[in-house]
């Protein structure tokens, strides 16, 4: 039988984000966390699996996409007093336009950057695609209370309070 992880560890994930041009392929996930909100394909990382391995085969799982390659973009801690704690490392990749492939975790759409304020996304997703969009590394800190609101998020690369 499996042991229990325990809570208030760090689970570790990777997110991978489809980008064409100024447009992300984003997941309105039916699952929780974030059930309702458009996020990256991603999952967690398997037993004895590393981050990129993870993300090569998330991306194929979720989307059917398969890409020999993936850009690393940072990645993203996220803290709170709940069982929500992750170590997310994040990816991209510059693809084709294509017509949104079925998914089984929700529905994949095209957004355009500048509609990304018009659907609901997780807080942090939004500094993301910017970082993404402006080629710049990032290594966000997020610390949220027991309500599960975002209560300080800083880049500790430049040391900048985001949030």
């Amino acid at each position: 039988m499996p042991t229990p992880f325990p809570s208030g560890l760090k689970r570790s994930a990777s997110m991978i984000i489809l980008k064409n041009q100024h447009a992300f392929l984003l997941l309105k996930r039916n699952k929780q966390p974030h059930i309702g909100k458009y996020v990256p394909v991603g999952g967690k990382l398997e037993p004895f699996e590393d981050p990129l391995t993870a993300a090569l085969r998330e991306l194929e799982e979720e989307t059917g996409i398969r890409l020999d390659q993936l850009s690393y973009a940072g990645h993203l801690v996220e803290t709170s007093p709940l069982t929500y704690n992750w170590q997310s490392n994040i990816y991209w990749a510059e693809i084709d336009h294509v017509t949104p492939p079925y998914c089984s975790e929700g529905i994949l759409t095209w957004i355009t950057y500048t509609d990304l304020p018009k659907i609901p996304t997780p807080r942090t997703d939004r500094y993301i695609f910017e970082f993404v969009l402006e080629s710049r590394p990032f290594a966000l800190n997020a610390i949220y209370n027991s309500e599960m609101e975002l209560v300080t998020m800083t880049e500790e690369i430049r040391g900048e309070k985001l949030i």
